[in-house]
């Protein structure tokens, strides 16, 4: 069954998926961070969620954060794009489709994390 991309649905299951995630369980341990996913150009405007670890269990949320290390903002276009595995991350911020605020360097260290997240969710149906 799939499900609608950036919807509360999409957040529970990706959510599931990377707790259940032995590569995501071991690329998380120890991590603390929040990372807030602002999409603009979403058919009901702009759409936010976040990704929150705590104590190396990660959770996946729909809206805006208290506080977040890191802000990425890209198109809805370009986060299609991005989740689907046509871009990536990196050329799409060198061509300056996604822009980062926060802690650059800390997203470059979460790397290894990101992979395992893009690999847990790789097979989610999702509506686009």
């Amino acid at each position: 069954m799939a499900v609608k991309f950036l919807s509360e649905e999409w957040a529970s299951e990706v959510t599931r998926r990377l707790q259940a995630d032995e590569g995501v369980q071991k690329a998380a341990k120890g991590q603390n961070i929040t990372i807030h996913q602002v999409v603009t150009d979403a058919s009901n405007g702009e759409s936010s969620n976040y990704l929150r670890v705590t104590d190396g269990v990660p959770h996946v949320v729909i809206g805006s954060p208290d506080k977040a290390e890191i802000t990425v903002t890209e198109s809805y276009e370009t986060a299609v794009a991005l989740d689907k595995g046509e871009l990536n991350p990196q050329a799409a911020f060198m061509q300056g489709k996604v822009k980062v605020q926060g802690n650059l360097l800390k997203l470059m260290q979460l790397q290894g994390l990101l992979s395992a997240v893009f690999k847990a969710v790789k097979d989610l149906e999702r509506e686009y």
